[in-house]
């Protein structure tokens, strides 16, 4: 049991504080959490209970994880620090909050979100481009939501202002499961077997 409580891996999810027009966003967000509980992992996050981000560790929480939220102080208040969280970090600022989670992760994934979910991306995928970090970073594009952004950068790669090696470092899959598993074996590590049973 006590093999249990050291999570498996630790995995940085960037999503949306609004729910999104469709319920199929909030389904893929219970999903994930749901996902990273069941295999004895560690969900890292923005530490919002807001959209999202709220659902997302919600499932997580509810699935046996232990869930790490980071959150500015000046969006404790905009989005509800959720303090249910295993470990909640209260820190000064934006610069802080990005630093705090990639040091807390194994790897890097994407759902559904607005400017500063894309805004989390990029600045985590360019780290890594960069060498500041060697984690494997996932984009995950459902329901073709990234469609549009995907085809922006297609168009940048023939511009000639990146390249194929850089669209490399990124992940992308259209379900979550296998993109989840997938970044988490590229991390070096193995989901641990589901606990679905023990929940």
């Amino acid at each position: 049991m006590t093999e249990l409580l050291k999570p498996a891996f630790s995995l940085c999810v960037y999503c949306g504080s609004r729910p999104g027009n469709h319920p199929e966003f909030a389904a893929i967000a219970a999903l994930v959490g749901t996902w990273i509980g069941t295999h004895n992992g560690q969900l890292v996050y923005g530490g919002g209970r807001n959209g999202l981000m709220g659902i997302l560790a919600d499932a997580a929480l509810a699935a046996g994880a232990r869930v790490v939220g980071v959150i500015p102080k000046a969006l404790v208040e905009k989005e509800w620090a959720h303090t249910g969280c295993t470990e909640l970090h209260i820190v000064e600022n934006m610069h802080e909050r990005k630093r705090m989670m990639a040091e807390h992760a194994d790897a890097f994934v994407a759902l559904p979100g607005g400017i500063g979910t894309l805004e989390e991306l990029f600045e985590v995928w360019t780290w890594r481009q960069l060498g500041y970090h060697d984690k494997p970073v996932g984009l995950l594009n459902m329901n073709g939501y990234y469609d549009a952004l995907l085809a922006f950068l297609a168009s940048s790669v023939k511009a000639g202002f990146m390249n194929e090696w850089l669209m490399s470092l990124i992940r992308t899959g259209s379900e979550a499961e296998p993109l989840l598993e997938a970044l988490i074996q590229a991390a070096g590590m193995t989901p641990a077997a589901t606990r679905l049973d023990q929940i």
